[in-house]
């Protein structure tokens, strides 16, 4: 069987995203977090005991990407894998530090990156796909205290294209889905008070067909997902 890998498990996007894998595909799901225990997915877990499995582990240290890349080989190959964990940063630029820049780097680029290198032995016709921002599109409207996140969204989007370079004559397909307003915990921080255009629920399940069908007809794609921004 089919397995998919999902960052950022937990709650949000990440959360809606294992359980519409879960209800609209055949695939085995791995369910990657930091939190200790995935509760929300407690319910999904009886009901799919031998499709869904919850694994906790920081995947911005190298002993979490080891521990997660043994888990992973006990279920064969990777399909898909959907590097939806990020973190936010909401900050003027002139109060920025150098430890805070550097843990945003490292959840969003870095970690993507790395975990990508980690996993790649395991893929089987795999299709990546990289969860940015709208904001870290050249030329979309950016927005104050945001310099940090969406630079880093920026270097991802970049990191899609290159991917789908040095690996074009692989099976594989790497995309990025850069997204507008998504009714988040992330989003909420970012916009208080304003109401995102999409749920979670909807924004997963049009990530899932993607995650199906994109590869038949594009790869090295940064394709925004927007119905206004924010």
């Amino acid at each position: 069987m089919n397995t998919v890998c999902i960052t950022g498990a937990s709650r949000g996007l990440g959360l809606a995203l294992v359980e519409a894998f879960l209800l609209k595909t055949e695939y085995n799901v791995l369910a990657i977090s930091r939190a200790k225990e995935i509760s929300a997915l407690r319910v999904r877990l009886d009901e799919y005991p031998e499709r869904l499995t919850c694994v906790s582990v920081d995947i911005s240290k190298s002993e979490g990407r080891n521990k997660l890349f043994d888990e992973v080989k006990e279920f064969g190959k990777v399909s898909i894998l959907v590097h939806n964990a990020g973190a936010l940063l909401y900050k003027p630029f002139l109060e920025i530090d150098e430890i805070e820049l550097e843990e945003i780097y490292r959840v969003n680029v870095f970690s993507p990156f790395l975990l990508t290198q980690k996993l790649f032995p395991l893929f089987e016709n795999a299709h990546v796909i990289n969860i940015s921002s709208i904001g870290g599109v050249e030329g979309s409207l950016k927005f104050p205290c945001l310099s940090a996140y969406s630079s880093s969204k920026a270097a991802l989007n970049c990191l899609t294209e290159m991917w789908a370079e040095e690996f074009k004559s692989s099976p594989h397909t790497f995309n990025c889905l850069a997204l507008g307003s998504v009714q988040t915990e992330m989003f909420e921080r970012a916009f208080p008070g304003i109401d995102a255009s999409s749920s979670p629920e909807e924004m997963a399940n049009y990530i899932v067909n993607f995650a199906l069908d994109a590869p038949k007809v594009m790869r090295g794609k940064i394709i925004p997902l927007s119905k206004q921004n924010p």
